[in-house]
């Protein structure tokens, strides 16, 4: 997918990017509507005294609020005994009884959903709850989408999700309580996980074999500048509700662009694969115009053009009976829910040195920026498999020295230890995906790879959970994702390469698929099938009707 000077090839690389901006920003959207000021009890003169109701200010601060050795009590308020003679001193603490003042802004917001229904103190696990609620909305959004793309094609899921989008968002927006906003946020999440992963896979098969990395890691980048517009667009906003409905115009003029086909096609590959021959011609025509290079599906049209077949469909329980595919899907979606999963045990390590939002919030996309980097500068020279499996060594390595040494290390070492095992794990993560997008086949990709993506946001979920007050399962989870990241570590080796080859469209090329020596860069058999010294079979079907079509040129009489 070489981008050249050509306008219309520049659009439709436009096309596959830009809405990752938007997306980016639905999806960082959470962190700044759960994002928890400092606060502490409103006094309440009716608990005092009366000799202390008289009081004001400061003065009725410290009478009324317990201080603690970082401040104000944030769920506390003095309990004083009725009656008793002298100066009256407080006899125990109980909850706040008049609400809580808060220090805004939070993450540049005035009001949140932790202000505007004080989800502090006893209902402080709401917020956690919101947010496994939304990465629910993410995972099912993703199986559902992948069925979709398979079944009625990536650019009308695409389409739908986005239209799906902005109805429920401003749901969000116009919340009457914190119950509705939690549908409307599951429903939102769903939406946004579905246009993310058709245009992901639509993206992708559009790309030849030596621009897939380039061009995904380009869509990545795209992301990242979302998430970092997020912190300016709240300071602009000021309030969840106008930042909600700020992001959801976002998407609906998404929406109202990308409807033209000029910006997003179909996949000629997937109608290829499933045989929809009229529509995969004239998407075809439409890349030929735009001296976009699709020879090989050039090739397989005029193969399939002599018959007349009938549009054929696989449903993904097709993979359970596949070897090969069904073990690809379940290694690299197990990579990408450890990957997701074990990064909370980084991050918990740098929350005390990054207090304010801001300031975690700009680490955290740092990592991702530098494990975008790392991905695009390695796994093209050294292969996919090669780069996951290190990955996946430095992510076990740092969170094994962090559960075991944490205790004894120098400060300065558990800090570029958590640095490195965040980005790591987002490389892990990032990898895992596009690794899986490139050996499932054609016909089962959207659904095989909604699959892998569900399972990255069920890792992500482990973060909220054990953000739950009064949680004790930190360690445990800890534990847990590290042993998993070494069995990781295991199952890597036993994936085949994808670089440089086309992608396999059909089951049977999902299952052609082999393990190539770990250390030895493989072959590009796809781009010389007659030199191949591994023997794999390959299919040249396809050269029957080059031949035909070149044989009929050359008898065709030429005109002086």
């Amino acid at each position: 997918m070489a981008l050249g000077g050509s306008r219309p090839r520049g659009r439709r690389a436009a096309g596959g990017w830009a809405p990752c901006a938007a997306l980016a920003l639905g999806w960082a959207l959470g962190w700044a509507l759960g994002a928890e000021p400092p606060h502490r009890c409103r006094p309440d003169a009716a608990l005092l005294p009366p000799p202390l109701r008289r009081l004001g200010g400061p003065a009725l601060l410290r009478a009324a609020v317990p201080r603690l050795r970082g401040g104000w009590s944030p769920c506390q308020l003095y309990r004083y005994t009725p009656g008793t003679p002298g100066t009256p001193r407080p006899n125990g603490t109980g909850p706040c009884t008049r609400g809580w003042h808060y220090a805004l802004p939070a993450a540049g917001l005035r009001a949140n959903l932790v202000t505007q229904w004080d989800l502090v103190c006893a209902s402080r696990w709401k917020v956690p709850l919101e947010q496994t609620t939304h990465l629910l909305g993410w995972t099912l959004g993703s199986v559902t989408a992948g069925l979709a793309c398979d079944r009625f094609g990536r650019r009308p899921t695409f389409l739908l999700s986005l239209a799906l989008a902005v109805p429920v968002g401003l749901a969000v927006a116009l919340a009457l309580n914190f119950l509705m906003v939690l549908v409307a946020r599951l429903l939102f999440g769903a939406a946004l996980a579905g246009a993310f992963l058709a245009l992901y896979v639509a993206r992708l098969e559009l790309c030849e074999p030596p621009h897939r990395l380039g061009v995904t890691m380009v869509a990545g980048v795209f992301w990242i500048a979302g998430e970092l517009l997020l912190p300016g667009l709240a300071l602009l906003c000021r309030d969840w509700r106008v930042l909600q409905g700020a992001v959801t115009m976002i998407l609906a003029l998404l929406a109202a662009c990308w409807w033209c086909p000029a910006l997003l096609l179909e996949s000629a590959r997937w109608l290829l694969a499933t045989q929809q021959l009229e529509r995969a011609r004239k998407t075809l025509q439409a890349l030929a115009e735009d001296n976009w290079p699709q020879d090989s599906l050039l090739t397989e049209l005029e193969a399939l053009s002599e018959g007349s077949p009938q549009p054929r469909y696989h449903a993904v329980c097709e993979i359970f009976s596949t070897r090969v595919i069904w073990k690809n899907g379940v290694i690299l979606g197990f990579a990408a829910f450890i990957g997701s999963g074990i990064r909370h045990c980084f991050t918990r390590n740098l929350a005390p040195h990054l207090p304010h939002f801001f300031s975690s919030y700009l680490v955290l996309v740092g990592t991702e920026v530098a494990a975008c980097l790392f991905v695009c500068l390695t796994a093209e020279r050294f292969g996919r498999r090669a780069i996951l499996l290190l990955c996946t060594v430095l992510t076990g390595i740092s969170s094994l020295l962090l559960l075991a040494l944490t205790q004894y290390l120098l400060e300065l070492i558990v800090l570029t230890l958590s640095v490195v095992g965040t980005a790591a794990s987002h490389a892990v993560t990032m990898l895992s995906i596009f690794f899986a997008s490139e050996v499932l086949p054609t016909v089962v990709r959207g659904a095989g790879l909604g699959l892998v993506v569900g399972a990255s946001f069920v890792g992500k979920a482990a973060a909220p959970i054990t953000a739950i007050p009064n949680s004790r399962g930190f360690f445990l989870h800890h534990v847990v994702f590290a042993s998993f990241a070494i069995l990781a570590v295991l199952s890597i080796m036993l994936l085949p390469e994808s670089q440089g080859r086309n992608l396999p469209q059909s089951l049977q090329d999902g299952e052609n698929q082999r393990r190539p020596p770990l250390f030895r860069r493989p072959p590009c058999e796809d781009h010389l099938p007659l030199l191949s010294s591994h023997g794999i079979p390959h299919d040249y079907s396809h050269l029957a009707a080059s031949t035909k079509r070149m044989l009929g040129s050359l008898d065709t009489p030429h005109e002086m």
